[in-house]
Order: C-alpha cells, then sequence, then structure tokens
C-alpha cells in the first residue's frame, strides 16, 4: 500500500497479472493441442510479442527501485546485487537488465522531471515488442562503443537504422554489424585498437584436476582465431580425427579422402562439436612434433595420421571442400586504399584491413579483393589451381551460406550448381553458389522441394543468387536472397554516409 492507500488490486494490476496466470494456465494444461499448425505458429508469435512487451517492464521497475532507494534499505550496494537477492536472478541477468535499464529507461532529474531517454527508438521498439531484450542488449553495446566525435544527428540516425535491421534481423547478426561500423566510424582505433586486442590476449591452462583433465581459457586475436577457423573446419568436421573410432585413422592423413568414407565416419561420430575441437587440436599438436630422418619428414605420419613435419617448416593438412586448409580473407578495394574498414574470413570472422594486411604478410593466406559490386578484382596464392579459383570467388561473393537467412560461412559450404549439372548447367561462377550440406539437400523437383536461380541485371539484386520456396509456403514463387553474410556491411555503409553527412570526423 502507498501513501495514498493503493494496492496492486485496488489499481487493476493483480488481476491483469491474475489473467496472465490464467493464460499460462490453461495453455500449459492441454489448450496447444487445440490448435492447428498455422494456430500454433501465430501463438507462438503473439506470445513472443507480449514476452517482450512484459520484458520491457524490467526497466520501469529497475528505475523505480532505484529512485525509492530500495537496494540500500535492502542492504546491498546497488541495483544488481539487488535485483539477484530479490528475484534469484544470475549476475549476468541481473547485469544486463540494470545495463539495459540505463540505456532505454527514463530517469527523473534533479529538478523532478523526466529526462530524455538515451536510445529512445530502441525503447519504444522494446515497448511495443517488435525487438527482443537480445536485440536490445546488441544495440547498446553497439551505441556504447562509437567514437566520441560521432555527432548527435548521426547517432540518433544509427540507432534507427540498428533498430530498422533488428524488426526482420536476427540478434546474432549485431556484433557483426558493430565490428563493421566501427571500423569504418573508428579507422585509427581509438575506441578498439589492434593493441588493445593484443593487450588482452592469453590463454590459460590450469593445473590437471584429480582426473588428470586441464581446462582451458583466454582470449583470441582476431589473426589467430583465423588461422584456427581455416583448420578446425576440416580436422573438426564429423568423422575427421575421432579419437574414439579406431576405423578414421585414414581420415586424419593428408591424403584425400573418399567422401563415401566420410560419410561413413560422420554417421559413427557421437563427439560433440567441443570434443571434436579437441581431437583437431591434438592432431594439429601431434603433427607439429619434430622428425629428424629426413626420410620420415617425407613419409611418417603420427598416430593421428597428419604428415609429421621438421620443426619450421609448415604443415600440409590436404584440402577441405576443394581448397588447401588455410585462411581465405576477402576485403573491398575501397577499405584497401583508405585502410580502414573489415576483412572477412571463410569462416565468417572478422578482421581489421592492418589486421588482414599482417597475417598477408606473415602466413600467405588467400587475399581477395571487391570492386564495388562485390565482384573479384583480385585473387592471390601462393600457388595456381585452377579448380580452386571458383571456390576462391564464391566465397569473396557469398560469404557463405546463399539460402535466406541461413549463417553457416563459407568454410562449411559446398559449390552448387544452380542449373544441375545433370540437365546441362555449366561448372563456371554464373552457374554455381554456395550451400551448406543441410540446404543443399533441400534442393529438388518435388513438390516439397527449393528451386535456386540466378537473378539477373533487372533484379535488385544482379549476379546473387535466389532461392524459391516451394508453393506450400510461397505461392508467389518469389526468388529470395540470402544477406545475413552481407548485412553489416550494408548497415555500416549507410552509418557511414550519415556521419559524412554531418560531419564527423571519425568518417
Amino acid at each position: 500500500m502507498n501513501s495514498k492507500g493503493e494496492t496492486l488490486d485496488s489499481t487493476g494490476i493483480g488481476a491483469l497479472m491474475t489473467e496472465v496466470t490464467n493464460v499460462a494456465d490453461t495453455v500449459l494444461n492441454g489448450g496447444l493441442n487445440r490448435l492447428t499448425d498455422g494456430d500454433a505458429v501465430e501463438f507462438m508469435r503473439r506470445l513472443e510479442i507480449c514476452k517482450r512487451q512484459l520484458a520491457a517492464l524490467d526497466s520501469a521497475l529497475v528505475i523505480e527501485a532505484s529512485e525509492r532507494d530500495l537496494p540500500r534499505k535492502a542492504g546491498v550496494k546497488d541495483a544488481v546485487p539487488f535485483l539477484r537477492q530479490t528475484l534469484g536472478l544470475s549476475r549476468h541477468d541481473a547485469a544486463t537488465r540494470v545495463k539495459i535499464a540505463g540505456a532505454c529507461g527514463e530517469f527523473l532529474g534533479a529538478d523532478g522531471k523526466p529526462r530524455p531517454v538515451a536510445l529512445a527508438a530502441t525503447a519504444n521498439a522494446f515497448e511495443t515488442g517488435v525487438i527482443s531484450r537480445d536485440h536490445v542488449r546488441g544495440i547498446v553495446d553497439i551505441m556504447t562503443h562509437l567514437p566520441a566525435d560521432v555527432p548527435t544527428p548521426a547517432r540518433v540516425e544509427t540507432e534507427a537504422l540498428l533498430v530498422e535491421h533488428c524488426v526482420t534481423g536476427m540478434p546474432d547478426d549485431l556484433p557483426k554489424i558493430g565490428r563493421e561500423i566501427l571500423a569504418r566510424l573508428d579507422p585509427d582505433g581509438t575506441v578498439i585498437s589492434d593493441a588493445d586486442r593484443r593487450r588482452r590476449r592469453g590463454i590459460t591452462i590450469s593445473r590437471p584436476g584429480v582426473d588428470g583433465m586441464s581446462k582451458i581459457e583466454g582470449w583470441l586475436t582476431p589473426e589467430l582465431r583465423a588461422l584456427l577457423d581455416a583448420i578446425f573446419a576440416k580436422l573438426a568436421r564429423p568423422g575427421m580425427c575421432n579419437l574414439d573410432d579406431a576405423d578414421t585413422e585414414i581420415l586424419t592423413a593428408t591424403a584425400r579422402v573418399e567422401s563415401k568414407v566420410l560419410e561413413a565416419a560422420a554417421r559413427r561420430d557421437r563427439r560433440d562439436a567441443a570434443q571434436r575441437t579437441h581431437d583437431a587440436l591434438f592432431a594439429l599438436v601431434t603433427a607439429l612434433q619434430p622428425v629428424t630422418d629426413t626420410a620420415a619428414d617425407a613419409a611418417a605420419t603420427t598416430a593421428t595420421g597428419i604428415a609429421a613435419a621438421k620443426v619450421g617448416k609448415p604443415v600440409k593438412l590436404g584440402k577441405h571442400r576443394g581448397l588447401p586448409v588455410e585462411v581465405v580473407v576477402t576485403m573491398s578495394l575501397a577499405d584497401l586504399e583508405r585502410g580502414a574498414g573489415m576483412a572477412t574470413t571463410a569462416s565468417g570472422g572478422h578482421l581489421s584491413i592492418s589486421e588482414a594486411l599482417k597475417l598477408a604478410k606473415n602466413s600467405r593466406p588467400v587475399l581477395a579483393v571487391l570492386d564495388k559490386d562485390e565482384i573479384p578484382l583480385y585473387l592471390a596464392h601462393g600457388e595456381r589451381l585452377a579448380t580452386s579459383g571458383q571456390r576462391l570467388a564464391l566465397i569473396a561473393r557469398d560469404r557463405g551460406c546463399t539460402h535466406p537467412g541461413c549463417d553457416v560461412p563459407a568454410s562449411m559450404c559446398a559449390a552448387h550448381h544452380v542449373i544441375d549439372w545433370a540437365k546441362g548447367g555449366p561448372t563456371d561462377l554464373t552457374n554455381l553458389a554456395l550451400v551448406c550440406d543441410h540446404h543443399h539437400a533441400m534442393v529438388n523437383d518435388s513438390d516439397n522441394g527449393w528451386q535456386t536461380v540466378m537473378l539477373g541485371k533487372d533484379s535488385a539484386h544482379p549476379g546473387r543468387v535466389g532461392w524459391i520456396a516451394p508453393a506450400a509456403l510461397d505461392p508467389s514463387h518469389t526468388p529470395q536472397v540470402n544477406d545475413t553474410h552481407h548485412v553489416g556491411k550494408r548497415v555500416a555503409g549507410l552509418v557511414d554516409s550519415s556521419c559524412r553527412r554531418w560531419g564527423s570526423r571519425a568518417a
């Protein structure tokens, strides 16, 4: 009861909370089985909007608790431990709610009047349920890291662009977009520099436990991550380097592996992703053990099957999906010329232009430079492999699986014939696209199959691959493209233009 004698029940809030509880009880006790498939999906969507709107109330409640000084009254120092103690939240969840409240909540000033909301567009979208808490957290993180000299109008436009993306886009895209934005607005690394990342680098291996196992944790630089991604794309693939499978020794050798043998090994593979990464690292480290005998250097293999090499000599890890196991780096000509922006790897990672050039100098990766239309201008490689050239161009153009909404990186995709090879489709860039194994199996001529087409010059996406859904999903048969691998560059480009328009020095 407050000073006016009002309670939850007298204000009507208690009754509304009871209604929410009743709805949950009804649904959980058998209400769902009466719904059609379409109604079940629609209910999921409406329920998600309701949950988001309820989550948006957290900001108002956090601010209310702070202004009432409830944390101090409860004997804790601030809102985070208060929420943990009162609601039984994890430290991360409580801190996230407080951080979002600071950016999207309405605080009172010293004069008792409401202060402007820091991220008003984000707060409005959150309150109406069109974006989720994960979206908000990503937006807050990006806006917090914008350089200080970005003008206020450009900040407002940046936030609006991020919210616009989040209405239909995934929260998982936001870190990628944020990296692209920072690469353009902070080319000199005043917010996050290469030196900052190097200072944070480190790997800690704990003391062995009673079972002999050791925990490993730490931070990897973008360069090391890019190198490991290229290696693990092959060695950590299902069926490869399996320490639990005595029949897969051949699958760890540097020699080419027959697809049928690998598929059979993958079907036997019961390891999770972390175990596959461990076994791949074991295989890689074993391959680096010194070999003193010249003959052994040429022919001997380790227990894991990877050809051993003398210290100081590169370890040849064979091929993965038609390419040597190495880093593939893609950058635009504009970013290369001005020394700012982001380069991408075939595994979906990001490097600053300076990091990418340093990597190119030290480890000789495949380097692709694109023009303004993202068409490869330059492909450089230590060896001339004609059959690999097309795949390199596909990596530079598609960046990953082309199926709408799929985020599988290029390193885990195969080259797909848009017009089937059996139907006379040529094996050239105008008839090839990157597709992951899952979506490749969905392309067929059945009623439930998807179709692929190359979009023409009159399309909004010329030269890109369009996917046509089955009639049951899309009666209009409208080709769809996948912007998941390109959205960061698109949004960052718009933000960059906004900053230039408003005269930001960061741009």
